[in-house]
């Protein structure tokens, strides 16, 4: 997409030498010069899977990618638009040094889909002078096998206003996109046709939150726009563009997500300065995809933490507001293999009232109730309302001295420049107090959970408390959850859900979710007659995090099927739409010998689906069984896989 550029003034701001951003970078290969020409560089990934060409053609910069042969992103416009309208890479753009490497790392992850990353690409760097302003800037471009990816750099020592970015996405004909803003079901719609949304407090226009996942005429590929290192930035959404019926534009957030907060149309940054990374997740199959979405972790600034061992991933039970409630629910927790209770909105009284949240409601003895946790080995994890963390530092180190181990944040302002500094900020201060945080409402990732992997959760999406469809439930893996970890509190057992209990069991391992928020709405009471409850050992036994992934099969919003390993063990979940099917699974995943599987399968489908049955089996299995999962419309089955 060519824009006209804006008659701009010489800047004596941000002018000088060229900085060697890349410096620091370990094994860079070659650096050079170039005159200012028309030019093009592709980075290929390691295993040659994916591509992504940068091009200075008439002094305007574009990218492109492709995965397998497939064009995953065509000829596509790359630039920033500063504050006093200067568009950089639109126009006058000159090469001034290139530089180009491979990488090929391992790194540990606190925890995690897999006990293991992979750090595999090979990068581009441009540097670049805007010939108008002699403003010096970069682009960098990285493809690895799992995707692409592409950020700015504001080169020249000083400060800038940063107004928009000029980026695009020109998508293939027959492209469709899986658009959804705030916490809405996700629409699947041509990228020229996302509904216009907002209100005027918000931004408005057809625009839609990321990850945005997107799947191709041709069939089997598919990809994800995600962002990463999103750190003094705004949030990116993506719009629609008039005329341009295959153009996605970059859209710079300038209001909060839901209208509450300062109106930033702006954002001033201290120079040399790097945007977030913009990363295009792909996969030559819907599973893939699934298994791919490390790469937004890849992006991502490194843990920050010097000490880790307190960060403790795992399944929680919200208790109701009273003291014995909450005894019970340390008593539940421990029974069934929870690692936590969390008292929820109104402890402290009317959380959209309530300004201070130090004080528990009369119906709560909250010192009692931390102590019978501790003595139990549970954790206790607190809510609190935005509008109560006037102080978070003095709030969370109070919390820190009563023994919470974490804190949920409810009503989340993000969007802006200002909201991202204060979600860094609480993760940040959480961490000085050994606190875990779950932030809620419509936050949306960006890999910061490796950097502060104390920030084990967040929600940002159409969550299960509205019971939504099965076809929602199997879109999430393949849109939302590639973005980072979703808590999504699963609903075991509840009469208004639209899915089976299996499909509801299966979540647990279909999706990533590192704090699991179990029996949703549900007392400890309810599940006393424990034989009315076949899949209770299912949730008894399995994890949240995982020393190994894989993704055996998927259709976004028509089926999933992920199995994941902690220790010895593999559980496999597997999910559908509306209409029953059947997957055949081959488990060659599996090592050597006879393994134990327990199955747990839709029973006869009954008048609704959540009268549908659980019928628990068990059979023998080895790494040549391809598994016959048979599920019912809106149902799933979840398979525990032991050695023998």
């Amino acid at each position: 997409m060519q824009v006209p550029a804006h008659p701009v003034t010489r800047r004596g701001l941000l002018k000088g030498a060229v900085v060697a951003a890349g410096a620091a970078a370990a094994g860079i290969g070659t650096t050079g010069t170039a005159a200012a020409a028309d030019t093009s560089v592709t980075a290929t990934a390691p295993d040659g899977s994916t591509t992504i060409s940068m091009s200075l053609t008439g002094g305007a910069l574009t990218w492109s990618a492709r995965r397998r042969g497939a064009t995953v992103v065509e000829t596509s416009a790359l630039g920033l638009q500063l504050g006093d309208g200067t568009m950089l890479g639109r126009s006058g753009t000159v090469v001034t040094n290139y530089q180009h490497w491979t990488t090929d790392n391992t790194w540990t992850p606190v925890y995690g889909r897999n006990a293991t990353v992979r750090d595999r690409y090979q990068e581009m760097r441009w540097n670049l002078q805007d010939t108008a302003t002699l403003i010096n800037f970069s682009v960098q471009i990285r493809a690895y096998p799992t995707g692409v990816a592409f950020r700015y750099v504001l080169l020249d020592k000083g400060t800038a206003t940063i107004a928009d970015e000029l980026t695009t996405f020109v998508l293939p004909d027959g492209t469709l996109v899986y658009s959804a803003r705030d916490e809405d079901t996700y629409n699947p719609v041509a990228p020229g046709s996302i509904p216009s949304t907002g209100t005027a407090g918000t931004d408005t226009g057809p625009l839609t939150d990321l990850p945005l996942t997107a799947t191709y005429a041709s069939g089997g590929l598919i990809a994800c726009v995600c962002e990463s290192s999103r750190v003094n930035y705004p949030r990116l959404m993506l719009s629609s563009v008039s005329g341009q019926p295959n153009t996605l534009a970059a859209h710079l957030m300038e209001h909060t997500a839901r209208g509450s907060g300062t109106v930033q149309t702006a954002s001033a940054v201290t120079t040399p300065f790097a945007t977030p990374w913009r990363a295009v997740v792909t996969g030559s199959t819907h599973a893939e995809l699934v298994d791919n979405a490390e790469l937004v972790l890849n992006l991502a600034p490194p843990n920050a933490l010097a000490d880790t061992s307190w960060i403790k991933p795992g399944k929680v039970f919200r208790c109701n507001l009273t003291t014995a409630a909450g005894t019970a629910g340390v008593d539940f927790a421990a029974a069934r293999g929870l690692q936590y209770i969390e008292y929820d909105a109104g402890w402290y009284g009317p959380e959209g009232s309530t300004t201070d949240a130090t004080k528990p409601i009369d119906a709560i003895d909250l010192p009692s109730v931390i102590s019978y946790a501790t003595g139990k080995g549970i954790g206790v994890i607190l809510y609190v309302n935005r509008i109560a963390l006037t102080s978070p530092d003095s709030l969370f180190a109070l919390y820190r001295s009563w023994g919470v181990a974490g804190v949920k944040l409810g009503f989340i302002n993000d969007g802006t420049q200002a909201m991202t500094n204060q979600i860094t900020g609480w993760a940040k201060t959480a961490a000085a107090h050994s606190l875990l945080i779950d932030m809620h409402d419509d936050v949306r990732p960006f890999g910061y959970e490796r950097t502060y992997p104390n920030w084990v959760s967040l929600e940002g999406v159409r969550g299960n408390e509205h019971f939504p469809t099965a076809s929602h439930n199997v879109t999430l893996p393949f849109a939302r959850n590639i973005g980072g970890p979703m808590d999504y509190t699963i609903c075991y057992g509840q009469s208004r859900d639209q899915t089976t209990n299996v499909h509801q069991m299966a979540m647990a391992a279909v999706y990533y979710q590192p704090l699991n928020f179990l029996y949703w709405y549900d007392s400890p009471s309810k599940y006393a007659g424990t034989a009315n409850w076949p899949g209770l050992p299912w949730f008894d036994a399995i994890s949240t995090t995982w020393d190994e992934s894989r993704t055996l099969d998927g259709a976004i919003g028509h089926y999933v099927a992920v199995a994941r390993r902690k220790g010895t063990t593999w559980y496999l979940g597997a999910m559908t739409d509306e209409s029953a099917r059947t997957l055949s699974l081959p488990l060659s995943f599996l090592g050597s010998g006879d393994w134990t599987a327990t199955v747990y399968a839709d029973g006869t489908p009954g008048t609704s689906a959540y009268q549908t049955p659980v019928v628990k089996s068990t059979r023998t299995v080895t790494s040549a069984t391809v598994l016959s999962v048979a599920m019912a419309p809106a149902g799933g089955q979840a398979v525990v896989l032991k050695p023998n």
